[in-house]
């Protein structure tokens, strides 16, 4: 068995990537699907479309890298976070569409629980911030709004999942109800600490436990594949969320190493090691990813709009056709104009988590247009990534290593990656495989598999393709990261 099989389930499309048994790419296949806004601050996804997605690209892939299924030793899947869905357990009709991690319907909820006091509760066992984002109000939501949910829930009837989980319930015929540890940290349920689900929280939220799946290591046996799928049964033996995958195929092993993702939302891992480090500047606890039963901590800060600004400049502004249109428009801006871009379109992440914000543009002129525009979306991914790097070195105390590594569909860019670099004043590695979040899945599932080495090993094989070192005039980088300051400041007072 010479190839892996890596599932990517993202926010706005699945993607299938086979690689072969040195973790190289040998075939790619994608679709994008639906995005449903029922509700202002609402978002939600089509099951079905989730299913008929990855199922049609994983069988794409195949097709194309024209290779027998019986080569495939293992499927690595990775996937959007905290969206959530729960489906019937005889059926195996989901009740609602899918509420995504972007979703802020609970706002309310959080806003009741806390004013409760159960908000230093939730993080000291989570390591989580109580905030609609993530999973365990979106299920307390669809039980009290979907008729009769509560009553088939307590009878048992109804079982819960975040997308990782509903797929292998699907690709394993009905058979394996799971989720890894790396997901289950993200419900806002989980105990990071004893490593269970926690019936205090679940009480609190009126969530029946048996709802709940088995938790597992990020590379451990989640069953086979229905045989029709693929034309043969084939192990699932990884499983991680999507910024969890990534920090693996970045070979981010060693405490104090970063990695960060820019793909719909930006996402900052910091791995502690053994050591869940609580913050002090409201980043998450969370776990990196688990192997032989050990959990390896990390602090994660999440950036909910940086690829999503890109689209924003095309599908709303209609300034842009193309992604790629944003880099010569950002280098013929006139830098002079300080023109700043506030993307909370979503409310913000990290480190202010202010669901209620909306985004805000500064420093328009008469003679702003749309590479102000462009130059400013693109600068925005680089301030708030600098926030969020300020507040895990304020947090780590430890010395990380003072590297970042990035990858995602915008680290394409140069001009992004060497404002990035100049603002944060640090190097930034962009690796030969970019596409780590799927690497990182296959990397499990083959050393689940007994074809791919050790961490340490897996971890010297990373390829830098480019650094980026900064060059801009250190007063110049205070002067515009102190003009962004002053940008949140007045969006977060509106």
């Amino acid at each position: 068995m010479t190839h892996i099989l890596a599932i990517d389930q993202g926010t706005t499309s699945s993607r299938a990537i086979l690689f072969d048994a040195g973790l190289r790419v040998v075939a790619t296949a994608q679709e994008e699907f639906r995005q449903i806004y029922p509700a202002p601050g609402w978002v939600e996804h089509d099951p079905s479309d989730l299913w008929a997605t990855v199922a049609g690209t994983a069988r794409a892939a195949i097709e194309k890298a024209g290779v027998d299924a019986r080569t495939i030793a293992a499927i690595g899947l990775t996937n959007q976070r905290e969206t959530t869905l729960i489906w019937d357990r005889e059926t195996g009709q989901p009740i609602h569409n899918a509420i995504v991690w972007q979703d802020r319907r609970t706002a309310p909820t959080c806003e009741a629980l806390a004013a409760a006091g159960h908000a230093a509760m939730i993080t000291a066992r989570t390591g989580l911030l109580l905030d609609p984002y993530f999973s365990a109000t979106k299920v307390k939501w669809l039980l009290d709004h979907v008729e009769g949910a509560r009553a088939r829930a307590q009878r048992g009837a109804l079982m819960f999942g975040t997308v990782d989980t509903y797929l292998i319930w699907k690709l394993t015929g009905a058979r394996t109800h799971a989720t890894d540890a790396s997901n289950a940290a993200r419900t806002m349920l989980y105990n990071i600490a004893t490593g269970q689900w926690d019936a205090e929280i679940c009480g609190l939220l009126d969530i029946p436990m048996s709802l709940l799946p088995e938790v597992r290591d990020c590379a451990a046996d989640y069953g086979v594949t229905r045989a029709d799928l693929f034309g043969r049964e084939i192990p699932i033996l990884g499983v991680a969320g999507d910024q969890q995958a990534a920090t693996v195929g970045q070979a981010c092993f060693t405490p104090g190493m970063m990695k960060s993702t820019y793909g719909t939302g930006c996402f900052a891992l910091l791995n502690t090691g053994s050591d869940r480090v609580p913050s002090k500047n409201r980043l998450l606890t969370t776990i990196a990813y688990q192997l032989n039963g050990k959990p390896t901590y990390a602090l994660e800060g999440s950036i909910f709009i940086a690829g999503a600004v890109v689209q924003w400049l095309r599908d709303g502004l209609k300034i842009i056709r193309e992604a790629k249109e944003t880099q010569p428009l950002a280098e013929q801006a006139d830098e002079a104009q300080g023109v700043v871009l506030v993307p909370a379109f979503t409310g913000l992440g990290a480190p202010y988590w202010r669901p209620d914000c909306r985004g805000a543009i500064y420093g328009l002129t008469r003679n702003s247009g749309p590479a102000e525009l462009a130059r400013a979306a693109l600068e925005s991914v680089g301030y708030q990534t600098r926030d969020l790097l300020e507040a895990m070195k304020a947090d780590w105390g430890a010395a990380a290593d003072g590297v970042l590594r990035v990858d995602g569909g915008m680290t394409h860019s140069d001009w992004a990656m060497q404002f990035l670099s100049d603002i944060l004043g640090a190097p930034v590695d962009r690796p030969v495989v970019t596409e780590t979040t799927a690497l990182g899945a296959a990397y499990l599932a083959g050393l689940q598999a007994g074809i791919c080495p050790a961490p340490a090993e897996f971890q010297k094989t990373w390829a830098l393709e480019r650094r980026f070192s900064p060059v801009m005039d250190p007063k110049v980088r205070a002067v515009k990261y102190a003009r962004w300051g002053r940008a949140v400041a007045a969006t977060m007072s509106v």
